[in-house]
């Protein structure tokens, strides 16, 4: 068997409809702490949030179909190498670009293949009002019961990260080495629908972030155990989790 590529790095996009990108960004760069960079694309539909300290990982685009939502970027030396692997696991190719290509996972998830550029700081944790902290950390992948199984196994021997199960029965965590951005919570729905993807962040005081979210334009929608369902200003769908922004733990 082919040896398995090391992820270097991850980056998560915040994908929005293009009609509603700007709006969009000005809510995520208020509360992950970043500014933007110049926009690139065909369109300039894609533009980096950039951190005050560390290497950037959170990138949005704006999408000409569709509510939006969220996917992975998985950054490797040998962009072929991984392409390969995530065939072999049961992925599809979407489209092939020079130097990247755009990936569908078993169960349905977008992803791309990138190539790594050097990054290895990640971000640190981000202060809010009150002495609240959070940090966006979790990439959370939606499933069908039919497509749960089946995605447990290929993120996990795809990434070769530390593989879980989560808090509660519907959940499986993939984490990364310590270092890298961004974790992937993999979740059963209870019903039928389309694999979709949102991010999660973790909050040493969910109700504080909230609070703090909701005068940026964010409303709550549900809540769970130890979660809060928001909408962002134009609708799409994050959560609010209780966990150590330092660590990703649960308390």
């Amino acid at each position: 068997m082919p040896e398995r590529p090391v992820i270097r790095w991850t980056h998560v996009f915040v994908d929005r409809p293009v009609a509603d990108l700007s709006a969009a960004l000005g809510f995520w760069t208020s509360v992950t702490a970043t500014k933007l960079s110049e926009p690139r694309g065909d369109r300039g539909e894609f533009v980096t949030l950039l951190p005050g300290e560390g290497d950037a990982f959170l990138k949005a685009q704006g999408v000409r179909e569709g509510a939006g939502g969220a996917h992975l970027d998985l950054s490797v030396e040998d962009v072929p190498a991984l392409v390969e692997s995530s065939l072999r696991l049961g992925a599809e190719v979407v489209a092939e670009h020079e130097g990247w290509a755009v990936l569908r996972s078993p169960g349905g998830q977008l992803f791309c293949a990138v190539p790594w550029q050097g990054e290895s700081a990640r971000p640190p944790v981000v202060e809010g009002p009150g002495g609240t902290t959070n940090r966006l950390d979790q990439v959370s992948i939606d499933l069908a019961p039919g497509a749960y199984d089946a995605e447990i196994a290929f993120w996990s021997e795809l990434t070769g990260w530390e593989s879980h199960p989560g808090a509660f029965p519907e959940f499986h965590l993939v984490r990364p080495p310590a270092g890298l951005p961004l974790r992937i919570l993999l979740q059963r729905l209870g019903t039928d629908r389309p694999t979709a993807a949102h991010l999660d962040l973790a909050c040493s005081d969910v109700e504080g972030v909230r609070a703090q979210h909701e005068t940026l334009g964010a409303t709550a929608v549900g809540r769970g155990t130890r979660w809060t369902v928001m909408r962002d200003p134009v609708g799409g769908v994050y959560c609010l989790t209780g966990r150590d922004p330092a660590t990703g733990s649960l308390p």
